[in-house]
């Protein structure tokens, strides 16, 4: 019974060890803007970035993973509005980020701080569906934290996608790159 247990005990740490928490790293996005990023994340080329984000506004930054299965990029964008209004334009995002995917499950959305810097952060599991009608695809399932800023007259956008299935072991990581984020003033 003892060696039984010991097995058991030994298959318990095996699994526990089978995903250890990346080791992150400061990234500079920007000569104002820094990040924690895993260390094995690279800059995605010129080609990547147009596969993957073909909207008019370029990222400024985009990083993947060495399997590209997980992406982070910046997009910063002329605003008129202030930092002021983010309380307000949280609910005009959410509406955009519904309006998105064809089903979208909000684990937190609210306005809050991040190393002195107010943010609108939503964190959410997503499906899109292929609405083309003749094709089989099957939906594409991602967990996603998104976080909008507004710093003088400008929206910066920080977005980092995961899939699905390495939400539960990607999660916490997630959390702490995108609380990483500093912005020389």
């Amino acid at each position: 019974m003892n060696m039984r247990y010991l097995a058991f005990l030994a298959i318990i740490l095996i699994a526990g060890a089978a995903f250890a928490a990346p080791k992150l790293k400061k990234i500079n996005l920007t000569k104002e803007i820094s990040i924690l990023l895993p260390k094995d994340f690279m800059p995605m080329s010129d080609d990547d970035i147009a596969r993957e984000y073909p909207a008019t506004t370029r990222p400024v930054a985009a990083y993947t993973s060495p399997d590209g299965n997980i992406d982070f990029n910046l997009t910063l964008k002329r605003s008129t509005f202030h930092a002021e209004d983010l309380d307000m334009l949280r609910e005009f995002y959410k509406a955009n980020l519904v309006e998105t995917f064809t089903n979208i499950d909000f684990i937190r959305q609210e306005v809050t701080e991040v190393k002195g810097q107010k943010f609108i952060v939503f964190e959410f599991v997503s499906r899109l569906a292929d609405t083309r009608g003749a094709s089989n695809l099957r939906p594409v399932q991602k967990y996603s934290i998104i976080q909008y800023t507004i710093v003088g007259r400008q929206l910066q956008i920080y977005t980092l996608h995961i899939p699905f299935q390495l939400k539960n072991d990607w999660q916490d990581t997630a959390r702490e790159i995108m609380g990483s984020v500093k912005i020389k003033k």
